[in-house]
């Protein structure tokens, strides 16, 4: 298409970065169509509501990540042995960094949009994910809880939603991050590089057995 990019497209690009930025309960649909140059009525037309858009944000990452993901854990499982936790988030790796072709800098985004989804509680967000997304979900929990049979299935939940805590917030704070190891410690990392580093944290943080509070 020559000339000014298509009007959703403008909506999508436009939401994203703002809710991105802002958060989804402070971006309001006049700061987005302000940003997209359209009216509210093209809001309405191409999404009926700031939810759907909402979704349909997330979805445009979403449909390139979930499938990719889970094709790479079920690769795991053509091994004779369970996969350890590293290996099942190692595996991860490429279907996040291929977000990038989604758009410029597509993995940091889409990890700050999720986030922002479950520190806003935006509960309509849960209900798209496992309902559009469940199998390749299912696929993860099911690796990553045959990988670790010792942790019981409600601390399990407690564990991975403190995993996406922690990969968000490292990437969230990327930039920052990779100032001060340049500036202290002579070392420079791509996103790649902070991902790979993250992970036997994350591993062993999912792996670590269960104490008595007693």
């Amino acid at each position: 298409m020559a000339g000014r990019t298509d009007t959703k497209t403008r909506i999508l690009d436009a939401a994203e970065k703002l809710f991105a930025e802002r958060g989804f309960s402070e971006t309001s649909l006049r700061l987005i169509t302000s940003k997209a140059e359209v009216n509210l009525a093209s809001v309405n037309y191409h999404f009926g509501s700031k939810k759907e858009l909402i979704r349909a944000v997330l979805a445009r990452y979403l449909d390139v990540f979930m499938p990719t993901a889970a094709t790479e854990i079920k690769r795991l499982h053509l091994a004779p042995e369970h996969a350890s936790l590293n290996e099942i988030f190692s595996a991860l790796i490429k279907p996040l960094l291929d977000l990038n072709k989604v758009r410029n800098g597509g993995t940091i985004i889409f990890l700050q949009l999720l986030g922002r989804g479950y520190i806003e509680s935006q509960g309509h967000l849960r209900w798209f994910i496992t309902t559009h997304y469940g199998q390749h979900l299912s696929t993860f929990v099911q690796a990553v809880s045959a990988s670790a049979p010792h942790i019981p299935p409600a601390e399990m939940f407690w564990r991975l939603h403190f995993t996406l805590g922690t990969i968000v917030f490292t990437m969230a704070s990327a930039d920052a991050l990779n100032e001060i190891a340049a500036s202290d410690y002579g070392e420079h990392n791509n996103t790649e590089a902070i991902i790979r580093k993250v992970i036997p944290y994350m591993a062993a943080g999912v792996a670590v057995p269960v104490t008595s509070n007693e």
